[in-house]
């Protein structure tokens, strides 16, 4: 008999005699993005209970698990935590707000009388998603908002502004790697550049952004000074 054999032997009756075994109970269901499937999917969220076995058959209660989340397609199991990613659907939902608020900001801070910033505008919300977008609309809503507030069009970003930026990117800001937040960031300041240099108000509105996206201070100003000196 090799060395060993008799206890590994021993260890696996005793596996096959006694044990656990972990009943899952559904406690909710929903949507998410399953990075087993690496798409979006149904899920069940599912509590369990530990019992000991004796031959297979559950005899004593042994505490409870902690709850997971059950793909419905790869049916792997993952912590209650990777509910708080957004789905592929809800993340295009938040990017495409995201760059249309931007827009917007800008262009409050710099007038829409300017037809290359209107211009510039339309392309980028377009592009992010809001097909029909035109420079008529975009100028609409800033007009609205400025009737709204009270606001005056080339003002430092206010309060009211940056509240509506902030709750556009906060949420979005944790699931974009640096290279996707910047991009939001060079969008506004394109826009921006289009009618001539940044004016102190579009500054401070994209200085916001970049607070809102969580890039430091020295790198925003990094980026838009490298957005300046790139021919339009």
């Amino acid at each position: 008999m090799l060395p060993g054999r008799g206890q590994d032997g021993r260890a696996a009756r005793v596996a096959r005699i006694l044990g656990t075994r972990t009943a899952w109970s559904p406690v909710g269901d929903g949507e998410f993005f399953c990075p087993g499937c690496g798409g979006d999917r149904n899920y069940q969220r599912l509590t369990g209970h530990r019992r000991f076995t004796l031959l297979g058959v559950p005899v004593l209660p042994r505490g409870e698990t902690a709850p997971v989340v059950e793909c419905a397609a790869c049916r792997r199991h993952f912590g209650t935590d990777v509910l708080d990613h957004p789905t592929t659907t809800r993340f295009s939902a938040m990017l495409r707000d995201a760059v249309h608020t931007v827009a917007l900001a800008v262009l409050a801070a710099g007038g829409t009388c300017a037809r290359p910033a209107l211009e510039a505008a339309a392309v980028t919300v377009r592009a992010a998603g809001f097909d029909d977008c035109t420079e008529e609309q975009l100028n609409a809503l800033v007009e609205a908002l400025a009737a709204d507030t009270g606001r005056v069009f080339s003002e430092p970003c206010g309060a009211g502004l940056a509240i509506e930026l902030h709750e556009a990117l906060d949420p979005l800001a944790p699931h974009l790697a640096p290279a996707g937040r910047e991009s939001i960031l060079l969008q506004g300041a394109r826009i921006a550049l289009a009618d001539g240099p940044y004016t102190p108000a579009e500054r401070d509105v994209l200085a916001t952004v970049g607070a809102a996206l969580t890039i430091c201070a020295e790198d925003v100003t990094r980026l838009l000074a490298a957005a300046a000196r790139t021919p339009s």
